[in-house]
């Protein structure tokens, strides 16, 4: 029986149509810059905010209306539940989804229960999957919401709590295997900490240093040949995570020896929480060639936490496609919509509205990240900017041919530095303008 039975296919309507449960700007076979937008996007709907979240918040029950759900925690309803997920995305058009372990399936009362109820949910994926051609993006292991991470995962100072989050990956990793999911993703929910009273730091990166090598050797023996990836942001639920920013991964990965086997899975509203735009992560991330996913959502400023909404701002979906264009494109990551809608969109509906309008969002900034690069105004500017560094003294510089000596004797010989071209910030933002 159709969960959403008055809802069809949602079609490309074009930029007039009124229509809410039309595309205006997702074209999925609309090449640009010699790929599809399909291509280009790799849209993936987040089966935790879009079919576990209920709505709940710190001061209010659940307020969503979920028919299919019988709110138990029953293999049969999680089976019911990936049912209509998959009428959903095939609805909706998106091409991947992504999971934690705990979301599909329901903890059992150990360990081996728990593996087989995993099991029994990932053979229906596994069915789904091939009736309808959505894929798995990448999965993750929730190390977080059990009492028994509260002093965190691989970080904790109970050895217990590392070994079962190993036994917990171990099997999130062969389920994502299995389902050929393109990458796997790490997110430290509570790998940090609150007080550092009580906390020895090294022993806990050293930790978890040893917990990414133990995944890495793990998945070479399954013959997982995805992308690990690591996703940052700097608080909540810790005081302060090691996960911090981009800037910090890349810094743990390097001095752990795990830039081979690992990229960034960079998310708005943790850019935010950061203190930095996701246009400086990913531009971070892809200087430092570890640019490989992006969860697609975005917070409120007036608010400082997590919200994951849904995307709708046409100057960061701008930014965020100019970002991945820049560095060749998101594959094999993708665009996850690591958003939920809000507790007052309560209807089964709305989470139609809510990725359509994200979907709409993202492809209107590629559209006009592509005709800003097509048009070469900012580039040129950049390029005229660092003019002098294209030949002379600047040339010398970049090629190691100067020495603070030669350095000194150049600047003794010129006496002073003339101005060089202005910042213009004021006249480039107008010109992003433009294309709006």
């Amino acid at each position: 029986m159709a969960a959403f039975p008055e809802i069809g296919k949602i079609q490309y309507e074009g930029p007039t149509s009124k229509n809410p449960l039309a595309y205006r700007h997702y074209n999925a076979e609309e090449v640009i810059e010699g790929c599809t937008m399909k291509d280009h996007l790799r849209f993936s709907v987040a089966y935790w905010h879009t079919f576990r979240c209920g709505g709940a918040d710190p001061f209010g029950a659940p307020t969503a209306l979920r028919p299919w759900d019988d709110g138990s925690e029953s293999v049969e309803n999680a089976i019911r539940r990936v049912r209509v997920a998959f009428e959903f995305f095939e609805k909706l058009g998106n091409p991947f989804y992504a999971f934690h372990d705990r979301d599909i399936a329901p903890e059992g009362s150990s360990l081996a229960e728990t593996n087989r109820n995993l099991d029994a949910v990932v053979k229906i994926l596994r069915e789904e999957q091939d009736r309808t051609g959505v894929q798995l993006l990448w999965g993750t292991a929730n190390l977080f919401s059990n009492p028994r991470f509260m002093h965190g995962a691989s970080t904790s100072s109970n050895a217990d709590a590392f070994a079962f989050a190993a036994a917990q990956v171990k099997k999130c990793l062969e389920v994502t295997h299995e389902l050929g999911g393109s990458g796997y993703v790490f997110w430290g929910g509570r790998e940090g900490y609150q007080n550092l009273y009580n906390t020895d730091m090294k022993r806990e990166l050293d930790h978890m240093g040893r917990f990414m090598h133990l995944a890495v050797d793990h998945a070479k023996e399954i013959g997982f040949q995805g992308t690990f990836l690591i996703e940052p942001k700097p608080k909540e639920p810790t005081k302060h995570q090691y996960d911090s920013d981009a800037a910090a991964c890349i810094n743990f990965l390097r001095a752990y020896d795990l830039t081979d086997t690992f990229k960034l899975n960079l998310e708005t509203n943790h850019a935010t929480l950061a203190g930095h735009t996701m246009m400086h992560e990913m531009d971070y991330a892809g200087v430092q060639n570890m640019l490989g996913s992006v969860d697609a959502n975005t917070g409120d400023l007036l608010l400082g936490w997590d919200t994951d909404q849904f995307p709708t701002d046409l100057y960061l979906t701008t930014q965020v496609m100019l970002m991945a264009l820049k560095y060749g494109g998101l594959a094999p990551g993708g665009l996850n919509f690591d958003a939920k809608v809000r507790r007052e969109s309560f209807e089964p509906v709305d989470l139609f509205h809510a990725h359509i309008g994200g979907m709409d969002a993202f492809a209107r900034g590629l559209k006009i990240a592509s005709s800003i690069r097509a048009d070469g105004e900012l580039s040129e500017f950049v390029q005229q900017r660092y003019r002098t560094w294209e030949s002379g003294v600047g040339a010398e510089i970049e090629s190691g041919q100067a020495s603070f000596t030669s350095l000194e004797q150049y600047m003794l010989e010129k006496g002073d530095i003339a101005p060089n071209l202005s910042g213009r910030q004021e006249m480039l933002e107008h010109l992003i303008n433009r294309y709006l």
